[in-house]
């Protein structure tokens, strides 16, 4: 399916962009770097596999949006306001539940100590806990 610049994603170019971005190491590649034009490359050419046809621009601004609205969704569902809903919300909430909230902040400053991080907590909470520590002023 051809589509160009300015053209507004079907549900199958996006359902085949979620399937590429739920890939282990794509998902991986995402969480950890902020310069991501290489990975955005590779998503485009997979899809170009997958007869989706866009550039690597679009499917970063795509990305941004998609994880834009599910931030959105997820804040309003955690506020107890269950009305606000969005298309594949249960697919974008099985790839993003485990990332970091703020990826600039651990990655600009990685001092924590052992005492920050407790056992037998979920890997969201001990996030927060050193992300918690990383913001504290040394």
């Amino acid at each position: 399916m051809e589509s160009g610049a300015g053209k507004h994603w079907t549900e199958e170019e996006v359902k085949a962009l979620l399937s590429v971005w739920s890939e282990k190491n794509i998902r991986k590649q995402l969480q950890g770097t902020l310069r991501n034009k290489g990975i955005f490359i590779y998503i485009a050419k997979r899809l170009q596999e997958l007869g989706v046809c866009r550039d690597w621009k679009q499917c970063r601004a795509k990305y941004k949006n998609l994880k834009y609205e599910y931030r959105t969704v997820k804040y309003a569902h955690n506020s107890g306001d269950v009305t606000k809903t969005m298309k594949f919300f249960h697919d974008l909430d099985a790839i993003l539940r485990y990332e970091p909230v703020t990826q600039l902040a651990a990655e600009e400053n990685c001092r924590c100590s052992a005492t920050e991080t407790q056992p037998n907590t979920s890997p969201t909470t001990e996030r927060k806990q050193v992300l918690a520590g990383v913001k504290a002023p040394a």
